[in-house]
């Protein structure tokens, strides 16, 4: 039976181990799974033969949890947890979110904010002299100087706050294999420098070969154009074939990216994900960690991904290059879901990044590289690309045959302008509406303004449609009711209050509602942020257009959501200062009513009593109509209510005149 890796001395002495070679210290709680990094690389360490201690969600105040299990042999390995810790901590109005999904009881005060540079330097004080080597996704997004949304700030590579002594940047499975066999065989850290996958600082570059210098820390500080450049240059950079060792200097110090690692085969990523996971939460918490329930009867079935959205961190950490697992290491994990006591018949996902990428995107990938210049499917679909669903639709099949398997859906997502690009592609659709959606397909065109799409580096709105008619128009004829849903984003740079308006007119005609709407985050390491920050489209080097106004920003995110009652004066304003009257009416294009001596307050209602041509569309799918809440009533429950309010005001009537017959009677009493 597996076991869970170490968290107390007391599971060092069931095992007797006198010293853990390896500490990893996480802002997570410990989940042994491999949808989990700390899991995944603790687990290859193990396999080396290396022995792994965790410490999970220490408290910072002090150093006493960082040396519970004593002194690691060679280092510790610290990472905040799967996401940032910045973006766990706060929403994009910077606000302090309430709960943490990767934490018990969702307690969100269990990790420090900026959690890898808290925790490595509680480290390095509680044992000087041991290496602290950084991970994960918050050190590999700051690896260089990078725009700060939080302090609205620009601040230096992760590494140099963090004193750490080397930075491990992407998927690490084969680099901290390598640079645990170095420390092993006693050479010091500071002259572990020739790792690729990895990032260190150093005064002398003497030694440093075929290197790319990007403007410094100082320059992309007080410079945006300089900002710009290197954060272009950054990208080009990111492949294992063609990318250069990259150089940005700091004051007196520089800092040095070594070139990314070899992709993983499929033998190796088969590997990785057959390892001995326990695939459960460690026992000592309370309650089920919400971030693992969400994943736990899912299959990861590839990583990276060529889409390359310019607000999405990807392609600088997982790479644009495809690497799948076998069918035969997807149905064996699938085979130990099924044994799972609370495994109740549904896989919930087979996917990865963009679950129907299933290969390089073109053979060129194999010998030379990804292109530094062209993108695979911005602005269309390359002639080189290989485009082909044969073995995702295969894998699909094989696990749902499975016995004790009802349903297998597809919850990852998929890229719809992959999807159109493919002549067979009502093969695909046919199979994925009969077989794996569950009522709902969430697909990300995250706009519908070409203007827009241009700076995403998403595709053409046009091609969201034709995608949108094809799903209906196949789903009709399995006479299934299944609906697409689109994740939308606001606010991001390039778009307008009128690109905003533009989109909300098209979610007018396409009858869609969304219920939920994400406003642009400016995260660590993307293009959108670079153009966020600098108002500058790093690829071409032009100006771009950032709303960065909040009320601004509210505006265009409650236009996306126009039929919300609550959103009606963000909608009306922007309407106004759009110039845009022609939106507010009673026409079939007006996105909202007047204001009018009809205007319900008590139901935050702007919508005319009287006026029912409104009453029949939905709100993101529900067959419901607003109430106070931002949802509708049914009719059924408004003729309850109704019902309700005339029977209230009978009995109401009933008892004030029985009051009344009360008191006259007192008042004979009295007399007499």
């Amino acid at each position: 039976m597996n076991k869970f890796l170490p968290m107390t001395k007391k599971d060092l002495k069931e095992r007797n181990w006198e010293q853990c070679d390896f500490i990893i210290i996480t802002g997570d709680a410990y989940i042994d799974h491999p949808s989990f990094g700390t899991a995944i690389i603790s687990r290859v360490l193990e396999k080396k033969g290396y022995k792994v201690g965790i410490i999970s969600q220490p408290n910072w105040n002090d150093t006493k949890d960082f040396k519970k299990l004593g002194k690691p042999r060679l280092g510790f390995l610290i990472n905040s947890g799967n996401i940032d810790s910045m973006v766990n901590h706060y929403t994009v109005n910077k606000k302090k979110r309430k709960k943490d999904a990767y934490t018990d009881e969702q307690r969100s005060d269990k990790r420090p904010d900026r959690a890898v540079i808290v925790y490595s330097n509680r480290a390095k004080e509680a044992y000087k002299d041991v290496p602290i080597i950084i991970g994960g996704v918050e050190s590999s997004l700051r690896r260089f100087a990078h725009y700060d949304y939080w302090s609205n700030k620009v601040r230096r590579s992760i590494i140099f706050d963090s004193k750490a002594d080397l930075l491990l940047y992407g998927m690490g499975e084969k680099v901290v294999i390598e640079l645990a066999e170095a420390l092993d065989s006693g050479m010091d850290i500071k002259y572990i420098n020739y790792l690729r996958n990895t990032a260190y600082k150093t005064k002398d570059i003497s030694d440093v070969m075929d290197y790319i210098n990007i403007p410094s820390y100082e320059d992309v500080k007080e410079d945006k154009i300089a900002y710009a450049n290197a954060t272009r240059i950054q990208y080009e950079e990111q492949d294992y074939i063609a990318g250069k060792t990259i150089v940005q200097k700091h004051n007196d110090y520089y800092l040095v990216q070594n070139p990314p690692q070899k992709p993983l085969t499929q033998e190796e990523m088969d590997e990785v994900y057959n390892l001995n996971y326990v695939r459960k939460q460690h026992p000592s918490y309370k309650e089920k960690i919400k971030a693992f329930d969400e994943v736990k009867f899912s299959l990861v079935s590839e990583r990276g991904c060529f889409g390359n959205c310019s607000f999405c961190a990807i392609a600088l950490h997982q790479g644009r290059v495809i690497q799948t697992r076998s069918h035969e290491s997807i149905i064996e994990e699938a085979k130990i879901l099924i044994e799972d006591e609370e495994f109740k018949g549904y896989i919930h996902d087979v996917g990865g990044p963009t679950a129907n990428f299933r290969h390089k995107a073109c053979k060129k990938q194999e010998d030379k590289g990804v292109c530094k210049k062209k993108q695979c499917l911005f602005p269309k679909p390359c002639k080189n690309l290989n485009i082909d669903h044969k073995d995702y639709l295969n894998l699909l099949k094989k696990l749902r045959t499975l016995d004790r398997v009802k349903k297998v859906f597809v919850r990852s997502g998929l890229r719809y302008d992959y999807i159109m690009a493919d002549k067979n592609r009502s093969k695909f659709l046919k199979e994925l509406c009969e077989h794996h959606v569950s009522g709902q397909l969430k697909v990300a065109p995250e706009h519908i303004s070409e203007s827009v799409l241009s700076k995403m580096g998403k595709p053409g709105g046009k091609i969201f449609d034709d995608f949108k008619n094809e799903y209906e128009s196949m789903n009709s004829k399995l006479g299934k009711k299944q609906f697409l849903v689109p994740y939308l984003m606001s606010s991001h740079p390039g778009s307008t209050l009128k690109d905003a308006i533009f989109l909300a007119s098209y979610l007018k005609k396409a009858n869609i509602y969304p219920e939920q709407v994400q406003d642009f985050y400016p995260t660590p390491g993307t293009i959108s942020t670079a153009m966020f920050y600098t108002g500058i489209d790093p690829i071409t080097m032009e100006k771009v257009y950032i709303p960065k106004d909040m009320h601004e920003k509210n505006m265009q995110r409650a236009l996306l959501q126009f039929k919300n009652p609550d959103n009606y004066d963000l909608v009306y304003k922007a309407l106004l200062k759009a110039n845009r009257k022609d939106l507010i009416g009673y026409n079939e294009n007006a996105l909202i009513r007047p204001k009018n001596e009809n205007y319900d307050r008590k139901n935050n209602s702007r919508f005319k009593k009287d006026d029912k041509s409104d009453n029949k569309s939905r709100y993101n799918g529900n067959k419901s109509r607003y109430n106070k809440k931002g949802f509708n009533k049914s009719k059924e429950d408004e003729k309850k209510n109704s019902k309700r309010s005339f029977n209230e005001k009978s009995t109401n009537g009933r008892n004030k005149a029985n009051d009344k017959d009360n008191a006259n009677n007192k008042k004979r009493r009295k007399r007499r």
